[in-house]
């Protein structure tokens, strides 16, 4: 009797347990605060309305631009923003949790006219066209990703990965060398993990990676562009990833742990004083390959491990502006060991023991003052170095002794500043003026195919000057100079700027941008070494001169729908003349060097004498369809048609290695809701990409040889097949009182789809052989916030 009744007892107070812990689950509110301020200068703006779009929730910011919305139902949500004399801005995809506030800073464009229809984006627009703004939240929503933005980047028009073991951007039909990586307004180092992955013959680059470096713990929001670069930015050709960090929670501390086959890793944030408002975020993360390799596990054949963490930290003043001090560091290393057991040798690799190691860091402080109330100046100081090398040692299968036949060995420091001054001379027009001073140290050891060795270091200029703002009613542009000088070998390049985007209506634009570019050569193309005349020739290419290109941008936008579907069409054609390429010297000697040009380089050099004479053309028209997550459904649809061709010594027209001649991307997802405070969803990515270009190999000379030999009068004539490959996430989000609990499986390759990716001689085998990219990769993720 005794038992019964206390079973009852128990039972009534499990029931009544639940029943008020689903009266919370279905109330459940959190915050949704930030600040205020005008895009041009900074200036904290009051009275600003916000409201919450479908709700009848809604505040103004106060003297210091802020605002609070409270006991806001967890959920996605629309911000408008409006004020007199400024633009109406809509904020779509605001996640609300139960786990955290939602920190957002808002900075509003101030108009001569107010227009009919309100402006819909993610974050501050940098250019006026072939811009996307990437966010945290689209990171950890879009499938196959990996919590990489430039990963997600492959879901824009005309950008594709070089293989996809890695993130290394093909954009346009350039070379992923032309991808410059930004952290708090400069130029840093590769910030990759695992520079190796993916590439040919397992050699490293100077940019892309197996994973980034950087959580997208940290980013606020990263500006990726892909061509007519506004003057504040040089030393590139293909694309821009320009990260901006957030700052921490001043109010309350806060909690991210995360684990799954990426890794495992732990956020926290919160306020290092609430009386000046100064706050922390930092985040360490684990592989969890790294995990298994030290139970003795290898993935793939291989010990692969890294380990990286992250910071920003935030220090505002009531006079002398605002400071941050930011910081990240990464190691990453992947070993193969082969067996020696020499009966279990299949391919060339297997008679090798390789050990690849990377070290990569940044640390910078950022300082931003309103000098008026229409100048702002902003500096930031920062270094940031790498390390990388790669030794490849071959087995004598008598004795298993090793012998070091290969080294790629790179190290490159960048210590930089970047200052400007902004001045807000009208409403109508807006003046900008900075320089960016870089003294860039690297040194280079490779011999692996030919010799590339020794040292330079210089200062890179990047002074300029832009003016933007509205020319008519509807008519605004920017416009400016960039001045480039690289005083290693005094070279120099002064390019203008200019881009127009005239209004229709507020729904219907047209834009127009040109831009002049260039961008250094590799460390190893200047440092190469080769022999003529039996006599070692040191550095035949200390002078070569910047790579040039022309670009030139036509767009269309539409915003199709009133709100709140928030969905837009864009539309853009591009044309991008590149010349000043290094090519073969005319007297060169090496048979098939008149081939040659450096726009096809990821990993490699050449060993021949090159000048700056050849040319090339990437050319497409590329369309976008998005809508924004409204009623628990979104979509990205991108498609490109493009060309990409150069011209060598011998002044024959032909495919880059990376002409794959089209890209087609469909994300989407839907979003059920059986209970309020629980979230079923899934998401969905398909690539569908124009293979790249392979050349024939010439299997006779690659024997004798004893290495891969090509035609060179046939290069990159051979079409690989067109790579696809679709993506599901599939997650399960709960939220409860002061934590919000995310269970998720993304699969990459959902097909387990065989994509070619290059072929090479394998002296083992004696035959051509065909290597593939990545299949099937379940990735099972636990995520929790409080």
């Amino acid at each position: 009797m005794k038992s019964t009744l206390k079973s009852i007892i128990l039972l009534c107070v499990f029931s009544f347990g639940l029943i008020i812990n689903g009266f919370a689950q279905n109330t459940l509110t959190q915050t949704i605060r930030g600040q205020v301020v005008d895009t041009d200068n900074n200036q904290r703006l009051s009275g600003v309305s916000i409201k919450l779009i479908g709700t009848e929730k809604g505040t103004l910011s106060d003297t210091l631009g802020q605002f609070r919305l409270i006991s806001v139902p967890i959920g996605r949500y629309s911000l408008q923003i409006s004020l007199v004399g400024y633009e109406t801005l809509v904020l779509p995809e605001i996640l609300v949790e139960a786990g955290k506030e939602k920190v957002i800073t808002v900075s509003l464009k101030e108009t001569t006219q107010q227009l009919s229809e309100t402006v819909v984006r993610s974050a501050r627009p940098s250019s006026q066209t072939s811009l996307q703004t990437i966010t945290i939240e689209q990171t950890l929503r879009f499938a196959g990703t990996f919590f990489d933005p430039a990963r997600l980047a492959t879901s824009f028009p005309g950008v594709s990965a070089a293989n996809d073991q890695a993130n290394g951007l093909v954009i346009r039909g350039n070379s992923p060398t032309g991808t410059q990586w930004r952290l708090e307004g400069v130029e840093i180092v590769n910030p990759n993990h695992l520079s190796n992955a993916g590439t040919f013959s397992d050699r490293p680059t100077q940019t892309g990676g197996g994973t980034n470096i950087l959580s997208a713990q940290l980013m606020e929001r990263a500006d990726f562009m892909t061509g007519a670069f506004p003057s504040d930015y040089g030393n590139v050709l293909g694309g821009v990833m320009d990260v901006h960090l957030r700052k921490g929670n001043d109010q309350k501390h806060e909690f991210t742990g995360q684990v799954g086959l990426i890794g495992v890793d732990f956020a926290a944030e919160g306020p290092l004083s609430r009386q000046n408002k100064s706050s922390y975020l930092v985040n360490y993360r684990y592989s969890f390959t790294g995990l298994l390799a030290m139970m003795g596990v290898k993935f793939g054949g291989e010990d692969i491990r890294f380990q990286d963490i992250a910071f920003n930290l935030s220090f505002p003043t009531k006079k002398a502006g605002h400071f941050t001090v930011f910081g990240m560091a990464g190691i990453s290393s992947n070993v193969f060991q082969a067996e020696r057991d020499t009966t279990l040798w299949k391919f060339q690799k297997d008679g090798y023991d390789i050990e690849f190691k990377n070290r990569m860091g940044a640390m910078g402080v950022t300082h931003s003052l309103n000098l008026s109330r229409n100048t702002l100046w902003k500096t930031t100081v920062a270094v940031s170095g790498l390390e990388t090398r790669r030794e490849g040692f071959q087995l004598n299968k008598a004795n298993f002794a090793r012998t070091l036949t290969q080294v790629d060995a790179f190290r490159k420091t960048r210590y930089s500043l970047s200052t400007s001054l902004t001045h807000k001379i009208t409403p109508k027009v807006q003046w900008k003026e900075g320089v960016i001073i870089t003294y860039q140290q690297d040194s280079v050891q490779i011999s692996n195919d030919g010799v590339s060795k020794g040292q330079l270091e210089g200062l890179i200029l990047q002074p300029y000057v832009a003016l933007s703002g509205t020319l008519a009613t509807r008519l605004t542009f920017q416009a400016g100079l960039h001045y480039l000088n690289y005083t290693y070998n005094q070279t120099q390049s002064l390019e203008p700027r200019i881009s127009l985007r005239y209004s229709v209506t507020g729904r219907t634009a047209f834009t127009a941008s040109y831009g002049l570019h260039s961008q250094l050569q590799l460390p190893q193309t200047y440092l190469s070494l080769f022999n003529s005349d039996a006599q070692l020739n040191l550095f035949p290419n200390k002078k070569l001169g910047f790579t040039k290109a022309h670009h030139y941008v036509l767009g269309w936008e539409q915003q199709l729908t009133a709100l709140p579907k928030q969905s837009s069409l864009k539309v853009e054609v591009y044309y991008q003349s590149l010349f000043n390429v290094p090519i073969a010297q005319a007297n060169s000697q090496i048979a098939g060097s008149n081939s040659f040009s450096a726009l096809n380089l990821i990993e490699g050099f050449t060993n021949v004498g090159l000048e700056n004479k050849g040319t090339g053309r990437n050319y497409g028209v590329e369309a976008t369809y998005q809508q924004f997550l409204s009623k628990d459904f979104y979509a990205l649809v991108t498609a490109s048609l493009y060309n990409s061709t150069y011209k060598g010594q011998d002044g024959i027209e032909r495919n880059t290695r990376f002409n794959g001649n089209h890209t087609f991307s469909l994300a989407a997802g839907k979003e059920f809701h059986k209970r309020a405070n629980r979230t079923f969803g899934v998401n969905v990515r398909v690539l569908w990409l124009g293979g790249y270009r392979d050349s024939p190999i010439d299997a006779d000379a690659s024997k004798l040889a004893g290495r891969t030999i090509y035609k060179t009068s046939e290069l990159y004539t051979i079409k690989v097949k067109d790579y696809f490959r679709p993506d599901v996430r599939i997650f399960w989000k709960r939220n409860k009182p002061n934590y919000t609990r995310t269970w998720s499986i993304d699969i990459q390759n959902l097909t387990n789809t065989e994509n070619e990716a290059y072929s090479y001689y394998d002296t083992y085998q004696r035959q051509i052989v065909q290597q593939f990219q990545l299949g099937m990769i379940p990735v099972i993720n636990y995520r929790v916030e409080f």
